[in-house]
């Protein structure tokens, strides 16, 4: 790893990087969402009608898989870039084609007008979203963590971490927003205008990102001239182990999350007959309370480290496997939302907090945006795509026991209590040695920063 201190910025420089990178990922995490939700809404019975209504969803529910399966290979294409030519410059394109690909989707005719074109034109738009997603994660987290100061980096993070719980916000309750639709009305253009609004909400992001500095450990590099000529392929070879960590250690935030989302909203909605209103409300207010979780959990892995405070949200996420869906079944309205609510905020919030900086402190500046996207990147077809379909065919195959998705969440928790068993301690000494240190307060400018 780089041993070579690098001055931090300006602590209000440093939040208002943050704030912008934030705000991109927002916009970035608001556009691939709205499209899962609408898959579990709507999508199937417009682009992909069936005899069974299982089967149209069950394809439905599988395209949001090819957004997951696209990530990688967006996460390869655009961290070489990224770690060749600086962090900038993949943001701004990775937040443009997902609002042109999230645009179009809003726009696309239905199998009813242009039959078997429609459903391949969403595959297309939403083989773009994951391409871009893929590339975005790396560069908005290192814009951030390589300005922040040594001792805050998990929370600075953390901070880039809520784009995902408020684009979650955003779209659940722009469709939320849509209730007082009829069925009609929302199934023949409602649904569209969370897609369409995105357009805005680019052009305003795009504006933001632009204002970013580059970041001062790339600068280094290339002054240095350590640029590494193929730096994915060098990122494989020479840390295995760190990407097979990020696997390990994302594989049950992914999983979590998509399920309760994904898989959670159709369970509630299509097999316990809930109200799709109160569904919806319940996962955007679980979405905002993990802007507060995420933030605080990331602040206190600066204090005693990344791996304790994620080997907590993995126990948080096996004991909450079951009582989760315990919980939905009741059809109490008041129980169905303390579930989305403390299924996401807490079985996922914790882990989601620390990731920022525990998966990106494990690698040398130079390889540091593939390596940290494989890590992560690689996680997403498995965790986002196969495992909430597989759970949607286990309740549809045996008339709606959750018990067989409980014992599968509970394994994959399972895996990354390995994943990080055997990882090492990335979190700098200085944040562990200076408690009294503020975690949110100012920090001096003059404060040095070494990336393990």
């Amino acid at each position: 790893m780089d041993s070579r201190p690098t001055i931090s910025s300006d602590p209000r420089s440093i939040r208002t990087i943050v704030a912008a990178s934030a705000i991109g990922t927002t916009i970035e995490w608001y556009d691939f969402l709205i499209y899962a939700t609408a898959a579990s809404l709507v999508l199937n019975k417009l682009f992909f009608p069936t005899e069974d209504p299982l089967v149209g969803k069950l394809i439905s529910i599988s395209t949001i898989g090819v957004g997951f399966f696209a990530r990688p290979i967006g996460a390869i294409i655009i961290s070489h870039f990224g770690d060749r030519m600086g962090r900038k410059a993949p943001l701004i394109l990775t937040l443009v084609s997902m609002g042109l690909a999230t645009t179009l989707i809003g726009l696309l005719p239905t199998y009813s007008s242009i039959g078997i074109a429609a459903p391949i034109l969403l595959v297309a738009c939403r083989l773009v979203q994951g391409l871009a997603v893929g590339g975005e994660w790396g560069g908005a987290v290192l814009i951030a963590t390589e300005h922040s100061p040594p001792n805050k980096r998990g929370f600075y993070g953390s901070l880039v971490q809520i784009g995902f719980p408020l684009g979650m916000s955003l779209g659940t309750a722009s469709f939320f927003a849509l209730g007082y639709l009829d069925d009609q009305q929302f199934m023949s253009w409602g649904w569209r205008i969370p897609f369409v609004a995105s357009a805005a909400l680019v052009a305003i992001g795009t504006f933001i990102r632009l204002r970013i500095d580059e970041t001062p450990d790339f600068k280094r590099v290339v002054r240095e001239g350590k640029v590494a000529r193929m730096p994915v392929w060098e990122a494989v070879l020479r840390h295995p182990k760190d990407i097979l960590i990020g696997l390990g250690a994302r594989i049950t935030e992914i999983s979590w999350i998509y399920v309760l989302t994904i898989f959670g909203l159709n369970y509630a909605v299509t097999t316990l007959a809930l109200p799709r209103g109160l569904a919806l409300g319940a996962i955007a207010l679980g979405a905002a309370v993990e802007l507060i979780t995420i933030p605080l959990f990331g602040a206190l892995s600066d204090r005693v480290g990344r791996r304790p405070i994620y080997l907590l949200g993995c126990v948080a996420a096996i004991l909450l496997s079951f009582p989760v869906f315990w919980a939905l079944a009741t059809r109490d309205p008041a129980v169905v939302v303390l579930a989305f609510v403390i299924g996401m905020s807490v079985g996922h919030g914790i882990m989601y907090g620390v990731q920022a900086s525990f998966l990106s402190e494990m690698f040398p500046s130079n390889l540091r945006y593939s390596g940290a996207s494989l890590g992560y990147q690689i996680a997403a077809p498995i965790g986002g795509g196969l495992v909430p379909l597989a759970a949607t065919a286990v309740v549809g195959f045996t008339g709606g026991a959750t018990w067989p998705v409980s014992l599968l969440m509970i394994l994959i928790a399972s895996m990354t209590v390995v994943a990080v068993l055997v990882a090492r301690e990335t979190a700098p000494k200085l944040a562990r040695l200076q408690p009294a240190l503020s975690i949110v307060g100012d920090a001096s400018p003059n404060t040095t920063s070494v990336m393990l």
